[in-house]
């Protein structure tokens, strides 16, 4: 019990308090049955709860798999040490096509068919897109759900049907480096430099919640970013604070980021 309190008094009142009170219960399982169980889909920073969570309980440790190498939303599967099984993961993927002449389906349009199904978040992993067609990695009943029911994204007559995951190849993102100065390392001046637009632009964005940091909501314009850092936009995609370089004569702070598409 005391793991149990320690974890969900670290992450109360955070964002991530929900995925750590469902991680814990997990672990309790797990610690009881000396099995296993596996959690949904979880972003990166669920991911680190998960991590934090096994941690924190004698004789467990957690895997992670999204389905193919590189996925970024990943089950994590909370194993006992005495379970001599070999379990696996829920994981299916389904193909859903359309006539890409007429219809240009986004991330968010199949996300949002796919909530309009009734699925939750988590029962979604990756959602990969290509000319025509999307490969989505989702839970076992989730899969049943979008092949029988899932006939339209947005405006756009889909196909749906099974997918080897075997098939689904590394995730290969588009990269680019961005060479700037900025006043300070507040989240905006960043936000700026990096996705190309201004300060006030990148302040209103945060205001309405658009940009997460290490896939946490960004509360505050000011809030400072430091190397290492995972900088993310809704519609915009990612940035890394690959390095700070120091100060230039100016009294401006030099950074590298690296851009993700």
């Amino acid at each position: 019990m005391a793991s149990l309190d320690k974890i969900l008094r670290f992450y109360k009142g955070t964002e991530g308090e929900e995925v750590s009170i469902r991680l814990a219960d997990l672990a309790e399982q797990v610690q009881k049955s000396q099995k296993f169980r596996i959690s949904p889909f979880l972003d990166p920073y669920g991911q680190e709860i998960a991590e934090t969570v096994a941690a924190n309980y004698d004789g467990i440790h957690v895997d992670f798999s999204g389905g193919y190498p590189g996925a970024e939303r990943q089950q994590a599967m909370l194993i006992h040490d005495n379970f001599g099984g070999t379990p696996s993961f829920d994981i299916k993927a389904v193909r859903a096509v359309w006539n890409a002449d007429y219809y240009r389906i986004t991330h968010r349009d199949v996300l949002g068919a796919l909530i309009g199904l009734g699925l939750e978040r988590g029962s979604i992993g990756d959602i990969l897109l290509s000319s025509g067609e999307a490969k989505i990695l989702v839970g076992n009943k989730a899969e049943e759900l979008i092949l029988a029911e899932c006939v339209k994204i947005g405006a756009a007559s889909v196909q749906c049907s099974e997918d080897d995951i075997s098939n689904i190849q590394p995730r290969e993102e588009r990269t680019k480096e961005i060479s700037a100065t900025v006043a300070s390392l507040r989240v905006d001046a960043i936000a700026a430099a990096g996705f190309g637009f201004s300060r006030s632009r990148a302040a209103a964005d945060i205001a309405a919640e658009k940009v997460k940091l290490n896939w946490q909501t960004v509360k505050n314009s000011s809030q400072q970013v430091k190397e290492g850092d995972i900088l993310s936009m809704r519609g915009r995609g990612r940035l890394e604070i690959a390095e700070v370089r120091g100060r230039t004569k100016k009294g401006r702070t030099g950074v590298l980021l690296k851009r993700f598409f």
